[in-house]
């Protein structure tokens, strides 16, 4: 019989009681979000249950990752909902900590990854990557993860992830999990919640455009420039979009392509009124 899913919020209270089961020979899963569930996160829950014998799952919308007038105070927020989707997937473990537990009074030390921040996401949210980078360090020393997963969605960040762990020589593997898609193919996203119901349809051409630049490249294009310009007019056909970047990425430096020659990646970001929406998707030879 499965013991009761534990819920910790004191980071040193948690980083003991793992320092001992691991001392059992216990290996650990983790799966950092920033709450408000959904079939995503759920889903890379299920993968880290194939890998570890603990589960623990973080629920901390992380300040240092928001910029200025970003939707920092209104992002959205379901505890007692999200402690109900953990608990049914087999979660051990919730780590939901206080922001002034992880980051007290006086706090001066961040982590920050540099050239692989530069471009898409880091260019028009600069502050964002240090962020994550930081809050993720301080998830791996606090819960002491074997393996930790993250989803394709924010594949700029999965690859930041993967410099930092290689870079400082954390003893966890990154484990990267497919995008989980709504029926008619928009990527699922906390943020899709703030989508009106017109919104929510003009949405779908990010989609639309990702699926258009798949074909074309699956048929032998490999000018950048034309796989862009197909999407931007999918996109900017939709009044409420405005495009923040799309782009053809080098799947592991995250820098700008214009001949596709080796594996890459097409990646965009779009304000649909208020809301920022990201999408990819990946362009294998």
């Amino acid at each position: 019989m499965r013991k009761a899913m534990q819920i910790f919020r004191n980071p040193l209270d948690l980083q003991e009681f793992i320092k001992e089961e691991k001392r059992k020979g216990k290996l650990i899963s983790l799966v950092p979000t920033m709450g408000y569930l959904h079939e995503g996160h759920l889903s890379l829950m299920r993968e880290a249950k194939k890998y570890g014998d603990i589960l623990i799952v973080s629920i901390f919308v992380n300040p240092t990752q928001f910029g200025p007038n970003e939707d920092l105070d209104k992002y959205p927020r379901d505890f007692q909902g999200d402690e109900s989707k953990c608990n049914s997937v087999g979660v051990d473990i919730i780590f939901y900590p206080t922001p002034e537990n992880m980051y007290p009074e006086n706090y001066q030390t961040y982590v920050e990854v540099q050239e692989v921040t530069k471009n898409l996401c880091g260019a028009s949210r600069p502050t964002h990557f240090r962020g994550v980078t930081t809050v993720v360090a301080k998830l791996f020393n606090i819960t002491l993860p074997d393996y930790a997963f993250f989803g394709e969605k924010d594949f700029q960040q999965l690859v930041v992830i993967k410099r930092m762990v290689k870079d400082l020589n954390f003893p966890v593997k990154i484990i990267g999990c497919p995008i989980i898609r709504e029926k008619d193919g928009l990527a699922m996203s906390s943020r899709n919640k703030y989508l009106s119901e017109n919104e929510r349809k003009q949405a779908l051409s990010l989609f639309k455009a990702i699926t258009r630049v798949k074909e074309l490249f699956n048929k032998g294009e490999r000018d950048s420039s034309n796989l862009i310009r197909e999407a931007t007019m999918i996109i900017k056909n939709e009044p409420l979009t405005q495009i923040d970047y799309i782009k053809v990425v080098d799947i592991e430096t995250m820098k700008d392509i214009a001949t596709i020659e080796k594996n890459a990646l097409f990646a965009l970001a779009v304000k649909i009124g208020n809301t920022r929406l990201i999408d990819n998707c990946k362009l294998i030879l």
